[in-house]
């Protein structure tokens, strides 16, 4: 199972691990802290260095009731960066979270090389065409609205059964399209309760049977510090326990804060 990056095979048969890096002033745990180009390039240089295989980017936050963020503002905040960290790690591999289909393009052209699209082409029906343009890897996550509605939406009969039913069908869209690399996302917190998030992932080998890579995302989210009545600073064991979890039941990528942790996790399991 494998991917390809600008000519780069990332073999997913063995779990990778994906940093964050929000360039945002209010995402939900790390919101304003890298806005500085010393502090983004040190954070970036401390996740590669601790084993990410790949640096997820945005410039939006999708927390719930996230403030709408225009297209010229999340260009003007993720472009610089993107290309400032591309010199200063030519070999990085970029992934960027957006679901414009505009900025996917340019960050693409700036050095990025893989698209990370919360709506799954859903906000932009230009994503899908573009990807294939591109012919990067596309991550395809599930979420009902936008960041703004999103959680007004979490009503569901079979959670499991319909995110397995949606991700068929756009996987199957994405493929018309020509679109060769495809990862899928359950979205964990996005339109869902904390009971629906537990649900997946109790699930979660369930959508190995669509033979796509998966991604897990849910480091110091909610789920986890509302069920322990904390909060995303203290969250870092719970999310090493539920990524642990996603891991034994097939996830491919980790997407995570602490790159340092999930690689221990990785490494640990690759022991069993």
């Amino acid at each position: 199972m494998t991917i390809n990056c600008h000519g780069n095979l990332i073999d997913l048969t063995s779990p990778k691990v994906m940093g964050i890096l929000n360039l945002t002033p209010n995402s939900f745990y790390d919101g304003g802290k890298f806005l500085k180009d010393t502090s983004i390039l040190n954070h970036v240089d401390l996740m590669h260095r601790e084993g990410a295989t790949f640096i997820d980017v945005g410039a939006y936050s999708s927390k719930p009731n996230a403030e709408f963020v225009n297209e010229e503002e999340e260009l003007k905040r993720l472009i610089p960066i993107v290309s400032l960290v591309k010199k200063q790690f030519p070999k990085l591999l970029i992934s960027i979270d957006t679901f414009r289909s505009r900025v996917a393009k340019e960050a693409i052209e700036s050095g990025a090389c893989m698209i990370n699209d919360i709506s799954a082409g859903g906000l932009d029906e230009k994503m899908m065409p573009i990807v294939k343009e591109l012919q990067v890897p596309y991550i395809m996550m599930h979420m009902k609205g936008t960041p703004q509605t999103m959680q007004s939406l979490a009503q569901y009969v079979d959670i499991t059964k319909e995110l397995l039913f949606y991700f068929s069908e756009k996987a199957a869209l994405a493929r018309s399209y020509g679109i060769n690399d495809i990862i899928i996302d359950p979205g964990f917190g996005f339109a869902k309760t904390i009971p629906h998030n537990y649900e997946i992932l109790s699930n979660l080998d369930l959508f190995k049977m669509l033979e796509l890579p998966l991604l897990a995302g849910m480091s110091r989210k909610s789920m986890i510090y509302k069920t322990l009545n904390s909060t995303a600073e203290f969250a870092l064991n719970g999310t090493t326990v539920l990524n642990t979890i996603a891991l034994q039941k097939g996830a491919n990528i980790l997407r995570v804060h602490d790159v340092k942790e999930a690689v221990e996790c990785v490494n640990l399991l690759a022991q069993l």
